[in-house]
């Protein structure tokens, strides 16, 4: 990517889905606000921002506080990025085709497009993200692996720059994707700034994984981490822990070094944990049958579950579901 010509150049285009996700928008926003003047004055100097639209109607998020724009469209070449902020899935599919030509038009003209939140999907879906790598968070990660057959998202990662695409997974990592790109024109110290004043403590790379879903597992090591997201995003179908560790990039032998060191038990023993976690979260929260429950979890038959399941919580499913009643307590013989 081309650096502009100086700070003061520095500027952001925003393109707001329907119902686009307000907390990245704010977090990406906020850091380039911050980052742009000397002291609190959020003066645009160092960088400026626009929120861009073909019709002037004010943009309604997915938490129902609307945003009304500052420009229409126009020509993409007064920016340096062109920001798209994606929202719900069920709306992905309603931006205009006006701001498809648009951002067609600006990769035409080799300007950075940049994809928060489910942005990525927008942006694949307009045909501007074909032989470039994706972020996508780990929660819509088979949402996207169900709309575009043959792709595999990077759902480890909190944000990923490859080439002129960049792409994040929402939420918190639109912050550390913003200063990555506040950093790189404006310099570390205004990155620090904007962070420190977010009351964020900890500045994040694009190697730092993604927060797992919550596991009877703790970890601050990345490669366990990401190990960990690959396991639970793959629970209906479980890697290897060869092809695991391909996926990683790492060698078998290391990631169970890893494992041990970390949490000391193996790679494949944290996989059937995961597993029959998952297995107990849809015992009591689902009204589904101990057959799919195991199909849904990688398990080959339901005799398979049952016999898991009991050596490792000493009971059924079909018992943990529905346990017996306690006892009634024998009458008071002393009245």
């Amino acid at each position: 990517m081309p650096l502009p010509a100086s700070p003061q150049s520095l500027r952001f285009g925003f393109i707001l889905a329907p119902r686009f996700t307000l907390c990245a928008f704010a977090n990406f926003l906020d850091v380039l606000r911050l980052a742009a003047d000397e002291d609190d004055r959020s003066r645009p100097i160092r960088c400026a921002w626009s929120v861009l639209s073909a019709t002037m109607s004010p943009i309604k998020s997915s938490a129902g506080i609307s945003v009304q724009p500052h420009e229409i469209l126009g020509a993409p070449s007064r920016f340096d990025y062109i920001v798209v902020i994606g929202g719900l899935l069920e709306n992905i599919e309603e931006l205009p085709l006006e701001y498809i030509a648009f951002l067609k038009r600006a990769a035409a003209r080799g300007i950075p497009l940049i994809g928060l939140c489910t942005g990525g999907f927008i942006l694949h879906r307009a045909g501007l993200m074909n032989g470039y790598r994706c972020c996508v968070s780990w929660f819509h990660h088979d949402d996207f692996l169900s709309q575009f057959e043959g792709i595999v998202p990077v759902s480890d990662r909190i944000f990923v720059i490859d080439r002129d695409r960049l792409t994040c997974s929402g939420g918190a990592s639109a912050a550390h994707l913003a200063a990555w790109l506040v950093e790189r024109h404006i310099g570390r110290a205004a990155k620090l700034k904007s962070l420190h004043i977010m009351m964020i403590d900890e500045e994040q790379d694009s190697d730092n994984p993604q927060p797992v879903i919550p596991t009877e597992f703790s970890t601050r090591d990345p490669l366990v981490k990401k190990a960990l997201n690959l396991m639970q995003q793959t629970i209906e179908s479980p890697l290897k822990i060869e092809r695991l560790a391909e996926r990683l990039k790492v060698g078998r032998r290391k990631l169970e070094r890893s494992f041990q060191e970390h949490l000391r038990v193996s790679p494949a023993e944290a996989n059937r944990v995961i597993r029959l976690t998952q297995v107990r979260f849809l015992l009591e929260n689902s009204p589904y049958s101990i057959t799919k429950i195991a199909s849904d979890t990688g398990f080959s038959d339901i005799s398979h579950l049952i016999k898991t399941f009991r050596d490792y919580y000493g009971t059924t499913p079909e018992a943990y579901r529905h346990p017996a009643p306690a006892p009634a307590a024998p009458p008071d013989s002393s009245i």
